[in-house]
């Protein structure tokens, strides 16, 4: 069971892992459309009120313009509205618009992987969680079981040892044993109890 665990765990984790890279990637690439947005827009509006491009940020932005516009140029003709205040030509570039709404939806894309990445993340950080409180409660129990088989063991040898016998008083060093009766000389027979005299009754007084 602990050896499961443990794969589920390593398999987690290099999930998460792969989870978090593919996130951060989407996020990256999220941006990056973001800002192409931008630049899109302010570009259209540039064009749109006939912007003077020798100025450095309007020249900045049509440089910008075109990185993104490069899959999307001579698609549609742009609409020429009259010069502007500076005789620079005002132009309602449908191109542009055209880029911005495919970019929209790119970035709607990105933004529903991003969701989803996120949900897939949060599933797998409640399975870690989940499988970490099973292992907690699988130590606790099997601390409780070694702690109830410590207990066991020493109420079994505290019961082994008051069962025990208590062992034969020894004689103290430098005692001298008792001496044993000596045994009646031969020709010397011990003499009869006095009549009347049982194994229960002592003999009468004098």
């Amino acid at each position: 069971m602990t050896t499961t665990t443990s794969s589920w765990d390593k398999a987690l984790d290099i999930r998460r892992v792969t989870v978090w890279v593919v996130r951060i990637l989407t996020y990256l690439i999220y941006a990056y459309i973001i800002v192409v947005e931008v630049f899109l827009l302010l570009g259209f509006i540039l064009k749109l009120f006939g912007a003077n491009p020798t100025s450095g940020f309007v020249d900045f932005v049509y440089h910008a313009l075109d990185r993104a516009m490069a899959p999307f140029r001579g698609i549609f003709a742009p609409i020429e509205l009259g010069t502007a205040g500076n005789d620079v030509l005002a132009v309602f570039d449908t191109s542009i618009v055209f880029a911005m709404i495919v970019y929209g939806f790119v970035l709607l894309l990105f933004r529903l992987l991003l969701d989803w990445l996120t949900h897939r993340l949060a599933i797998i950080d409640a399975r870690k969680a989940e499988l970490d409180a099973e292992n907690a409660e699988r130590e606790a129990q099997a601390r409780a079981a070694q702690a109830r088989a410590q207990q066991d063991a020493a109420i079994a040898a505290a019961y082994a040892q008051a069962s025990a016998p208590a062992p034969a008083a020894q004689p103290a060093p430098g005692t001298p044993a008792p001496a044993a009766p000596a045994p009646p000389a031969p020709g010397n027979p011990v003499p009869p109890p006095p009549p009347g005299a049982s194994a229960g009754n002592p003999p009468p007084s004098a």
